[in-house]
């Protein structure tokens, strides 16, 4: 009896002990798999970044949510230099005009990036808009102060040295423009309007830092044949704006080449630009999103 006695006693202990085998094997397995998940995922990522010629490691500005859209517009743009891909690519170009666009960030600040890609909305009206000097402008042109600031100093600096510099465009409303992009759109179609003008929450003239300048003689169409234009190439950067649209940079900018269209991005940024020959969407891709 004594015996048989310890043998029922035991037997609960050793299904026990099994159970808790059974559960650390199961615990163990369940540690083990997306360990090695994470392994298949990092191999699979350093395989794409071999396609991009690993350039992560060089570009501060490479951004890895884009690698298979990197990779992808390599593919259709063989021709492209690396580095432009990832620049052309963050800035959206791998998508169309007035796809995938997204409020714009950094309001009320000379950093504000509105192109076709990025907007503000129809009740945007940027802080302290103020006049034009009329000596300077034609009558209700206004800016942003620092940027109006900025721009009489550099108009007076223009005129010391024998040159006229006439705002002729400047702050413009949302309504402002649905009215402007439409007239263009019926007289010209909406393909070749979208070239020259923004449709309306996509026009940076809404932010109050944009300006449409001539010499109050000849047709502002015409500012590149004046003399005017080469001082303002020579010395708009100094007063901290930029041409906004320039030739070699129409695919990143979205619209034709304007010699009249200049923009206030304060001193530094208008600086780099001029200095390493970029528009201010690939500066804004390197110096300013994500940092």
């Amino acid at each position: 009896m004594t015996k048989k006695k310890i043998k029922v006693k035991k037997l609960p202990l050793l299904i026990f002990t099994i159970t808790i085998v059974l559960i650390l094997v199961s615990i163990i397995n369940t540690i083990k798999k997306p360990t090695s998940n994470k392994k298949t995922t990092k191999t699979k990522t350093n395989i794409k970044l071999e396609q991009l010629n690993n350039i992560d490691k060089k570009l501060s500005y490479f951004n890895y949510d884009n690698i298979d859209r990197y990779i992808d517009y390599k593919n259709k743009n063989k021709d492209l230099d690396i580095k432009q891909i990832i620049m052309d690519v963050n800035i959206g170009l791998d998508y169309e005009y007035y796809t995938n666009t997204k409020p714009s960030i950094n309001l009320n600040t000379p950093k504000i990036l509105v192109n076709k890609y990025n907007y503000v909305s129809e009740d945007y009206i940027p802080e302290n808009l103020e006049n034009i000097d009329l000596k300077y402008a034609r009558s209700g042109m206004k800016l942003v102060n620092y940027a109006k600031d900025a721009f009489e100093e550099m108009a007076k600096a223009a005129e010391k040295d024998g040159y006229r510099i006439i705002a002729m465009s400047s702050y413009r409303s949302y309504n402002y423009q649905v009215n402007l992009y439409n007239r263009y759109k019926i007289a010209d179609g909406q393909e070749a309007a979208d070239t020259y003008s923004a449709r309306a929450g996509f026009s940076e003239h809404q932010t109050g830092l944009a300006i449409d300048i001539y010499n109050g003689i000849e047709d502002y169409t015409n500012f590149e044949k004046t003399k005017e234009f080469t001082w303002m190439q020579d010395n708009a950067y100094k007063y901290g704006f930029i041409l906004r649209f320039p030739k070699d940079k129409v695919k990143q900018t979205g619209y034709q080449y304007e010699s009249w269209h200049y923009r206030y991005v304060g001193k530094d940024i208008a600086k780099y630009t001029k200095e390493n020959n970029i528009c201010f969407e690939e500066y804004y891709v390197q110096k300013i999103e994500n940092n």
